[in-house]
């Protein structure tokens, strides 16, 4: 009986043993060994591995990009001091991870990347308006933030892929100044734009004039004496042509065209008022 009990607890130590001494680093992740104290130079990727739980410990470290969110204030080229809220969107390189333990730490975030970019953004946004910071210089900001925190952290296996201004707060008087002074800025484009409209309305319609001046002159000096009495004839022709009763006045080069009715009425009409 006690050697049954005895087996069985010796099983337990054994399966306890072989559970605590096995370790699983899933993909996005490595594994460093910690062997007396020493890290091994070559850190475990994904699968599952062994180790001796006694002397050993494996330490994992993400190498997926992580979002550090930090709200603070940061100043501005003015001098005035503005509330923000950035993300730092960041990843560790896995060769590096067993350096980053040995120098660094496992607590990275607090102890290099956020020191870091506080320095960073400070200085950055220190050369700048606060109204870029609202515009299309936000961009350029995120970009020299992010530039200067990996010139800081050159070789230390941590890059910082972006740095993101979500929000940025200025202060009341300012934000109303900033948005007046944008209001009258697309106002005055609106203006510029109608102008400009108008301008090419009046050139359009002095194309169109030059186009009927070229035109009458063209005419005009086409119409002599001979190209007239050529017309007149051609008029007389068809005059000649019609059925109806036309009374013709001519000096033999021009006709002068007169509804017959009208012209016996005219005449009545004179020779009545004559007789009065």
């Amino acid at each position: 009986m006690i050697s049954k009990n005895f087996f069985r607890i010796v099983l337990c130590f054994v399966a306890i043993i072989t559970i605590t001494s096995c370790v699983t680093i899933k993909e996005g992740e490595v594994g460093v060994k910690r062997k007396l104290g020493k890290y091994s130079d070559t850190p475990y990727t994904n699968g599952l591995k062994v180790y001796n739980p006694f002397i050993a410990r494996v330490i994992k470290i993400s190498t997926q990009t992580e979002n550090l969110e930090v709200g603070l204030n940061i100043p501005s080229k003015e001098g005035l001091t503005i509330m923000s809220e950035v993300s730092i969107l960041y990843n560790v390189d896995s060769r590096k991870a067993p350096e980053i333990l040995r120098t660094i730490g496992t607590d990275y975030e607090r102890n290099i990347l956020l020191p870091v970019f506080r320095s960073a953004v400070s200085d950055v946004t220190a050369r700048f308006y606060a109204k870029d910071m609202h515009t299309g210089e936000r961009a350029t900001i995120e970009k020299a933030i992010r530039d200067q925190m990996m010139t800081l952290m050159e070789g230390k296996g941590i890059e910082v892929e972006a740095v993101l201004l979500k929000s940025i707060r200025l202060p009341k008087t300012l934000a109303t100044a900033i948005e007046a002074k944008l209001e009258a800025e697309q106002q005055a484009q609106q203006m510029e734009f109608v102008l400009d409209q108008e301008r090419r309305r009046a050139e359009q319609r002095r194309v169109e004039a030059a186009g009927i001046r070229d035109a009458q002159l063209i005419i005009s000096e086409g119409l002599d004496n001979r190209m007239l009495q050529f017309k007149s004839i051609e008029a007389f022709q068809e005059l000649a042509k019609s059925p109806n009763a036309k009374v013709i006045i001519t000096d033999g080069d021009l006709p002068m065209i007169m509804d017959e009715v009208n012209t016996s009425t005219k005449a009545a009409n004179r020779k009545v008022n004559l007789q009065n």
